[in-house]
């Protein structure tokens, strides 16, 4: 057996690493996800007397920025004034900024927990930096269209259903029926 020939069976492969790495753990069932994000709205409303929502907590972090870089100009925004303000602690510190750092800490610790937590990008016919761009442009589209609709799909769909709100359902109804309709037109792209 020859040195180059010795190196090459001490030297451990990529595919060792691989198969050493645990398996990622099956999906949630989604009804059973559902039951759970249910319950979670119902906490919250008893807990806190407010229902989920995201979009809220944006605008109050990009208030809080133009608070900070241009304080007259945040004072003088019909748009920004109500979440200036509005919680005694600061801006920083209402319901729904305190809730999307929960989501984000929670699903990182969930991805954890499940074996999920990897580095890359997913997706195998639209990676690298295609991805990213058409990832933040649909993210600026939705943050838009939240502002537009008066509310995100867990504020405008989960909070307002659960209160029986007639343009909250309407919302949800053309939400899906969009979804359904575009994803036979992308589905190829991001699979």
């Amino acid at each position: 057996m020859t040195t180059a020939a010795i190196t090459e069976v001490n030297q451990p492969t990529a595919t060792t690493a691989v198969q050493q790495r645990r398996s990622a753990a099956p999906y949630m069932n989604p009804y059973l996800a559902g039951v759970g994000l249910g319950l979670v709205l119902l906490i919250a409303f008893i807990t806190v007397g407010h229902g989920l929502g995201a979009s809220g907590a944006v605008v109050s972090m990009v208030g809080a920025g133009l608070q900070t870089v241009a304080p007259a100009h945040a004072a003088n925004s019909e748009f920004f004034r109500p979440y200036l303000g509005a919680t005694p602690g600061g801006t920083l510190q209402t319901w729904l900024v305190l809730e999307l750092a929960g989501i984000f800490i929670g699903g990182f610790v969930s991805a954890w927990l499940a074996g999920r937590v990897k580095r890359g990008v997913v997706g195998r016919k639209l990676g690298g930096s295609p991805r990213w761009l058409t990832a933040i442009a649909g993210g600026a589209v939705m943050g838009f269209a939240t502002r537009l609709a008066r509310g995100c799909t867990s504020g405008q769909g989960l909070t307002g259903g659960a209160l029986l709100n007639v343009g909250s359902w309407a919302f949800m109804l053309a939400l899906f029926a969009g979804a359904y309709l575009v994803a036979g037109l992308v589905r190829r792209q991001w699979t």
